[in-house]
C-alpha cells in the first residue's frame, strides 16, 4: 500500500471499467487523482466514492478528441495539486465493427481519433508537465487484439490499439532522457461493458473463456493493479513496454 504516496494522476475513461478501478487503486495507493471522462455523473459519484474512502479526487468531464481537454486536465491537476507525475490515457471504443470490406472511412477513422490520436494528444500535454517536476509515468491501453491475438470483423479496433504500441516506444524513447517512463498495458478479456457489449451471449462468452491460459476473463482490479505497478517506483526501470496482461491468452492453444 501507498506505492504512490505524494503522486498526482490523471486517468481517462475513469467511468466505468478498468479505468474506474484504476482510479480507486490509484487513491488506495496515495495517488491525488483527477479523473476524466464524458459521463459527469459517473464521474462525481467516482469523487464521491474516492473521498469516502480517505482519498483526494478530482473531475473534470469532456471529449478526449478534444485538444483544449488534455490540456484542462492537465492544468486541472496543477492547479489542486501542483504538479503531475502520472497518466494513464485509458479511454477508448470498439469502434464500427463487422466485416472490413464494409466498415466505413468515417467509422475507421473515429476508432483511430479516440483509441490513438486522443492518446497522443494527452500525452503530448501531460509529458510537457511532468518534464517540469523532474519526470513521470504515462501508461496507455492497448489490447492483445491485434498484437498476440486476431479476430475478425475488428479492424478498426486492432489498428488503432495497436499503434498505441509504436507510439509507446516512440515517447518512452524520446523522454526517457527527461526521466519519464511510457508503457502500455495490453489487456485479455476483461469484464466491462465494452466485453459484455462484444460477447453477448453465453456461447460468445464461452468461447472467449477458453482462449485464455487461465479459462476465465479478468476482472477490471486485476488490469488496475498491473497499471499501478507500471506507474510506480517498483516499475523504475520499465519503460517502452507492451505489457501483456491477458490470462495466457497469447500463448495458448487448447
Amino acid at each position: 500500500m501507498n506505492r504512490l504516496n505524494g503522486k498526482v494522476a490523471i486517468v481517462t475513461g475513469a467511468s466505468s471499467g478498468i479505468g474506474r478501478a484504476t482510479a480507486k487503486l490509484f487513491a488506495a495507493e496515495g495517488a491525488k487523482v483527477i479523473v476524466g471522462a464524458r459521463r459527469a455523473p459517473e464521474l462525481q459519484s467516482l469523487v464521491a466514492e474516492i473521498k469516502d474512502a480517505g482519498g483526494e479526487a478530482a473531475a473534470l468531464a469532456g471529449d478526449v478528441r478534444s485538444e483544449a481537454y488534455h490540456k484542462a486536465l492537465v492544468a486541472l491537476a496543477v492547479e489542486r495539486y501542483g504538479k503531475l507525475d502520472i497518466a494513464f490515457n485509458n479511454a477508448g471504443i470498439i469502434g464500427e465493427a463487422g466485416p472490413s470490406t464494409e466498415v466505413s472511412e468515417a467509422g475507421f477513422a473515429e476508432a483511430l481519433t479516440i483509441n490513438l490520436t486522443a492518446s497522443f494528444l494527452a500525452a503530448k500535454h501531460q509529458i510537457g508537465e511532468m518534464v517540469k517536476h523532474g519526470g513521470g509515468s504515462v501508461i496507455f491501453t492497448s489490447t492483445f487484439v491485434g498484437y498476440s491475438f486476431a479476430f475478425p470483423g475488428v479492424a478498426a479496433y486492432a489498428a488503432s490499439k495497436s499503434g498505441l504500441i509504436g507510439l509507446t516506444q516512440a515517447l518512452a524513447a524520446e523522454f526517457g532522457p527527461q526521466n519519464v517512463r511510457v508503457n502500455a498495458v495490453l489487456p485479455g478479456a476483461v469484464d466491462t461493458d465494452m466485453y459484455r457489449e462484444m460477447n453477448d451471449t453465453p456461447d460468445k462468452q464461452g468461447f472467449i473463456t477458453n482462449l485464455h491460459a487461465l479459462k476465465r476473463v479478468a476482472g477490471p482490479d486485476e488490469v488496475a493493479r498491473s497499471v499501478v505497478y507500471l506507474a510506480s517506483d517498483d516499475a523504475s526501470f520499465v519503460s517502452g513496454t507492451a505489457s501483456l496482461v491477458d490470462g495466457g491468452a497469447s500463448i495458448t492453444r487448447t
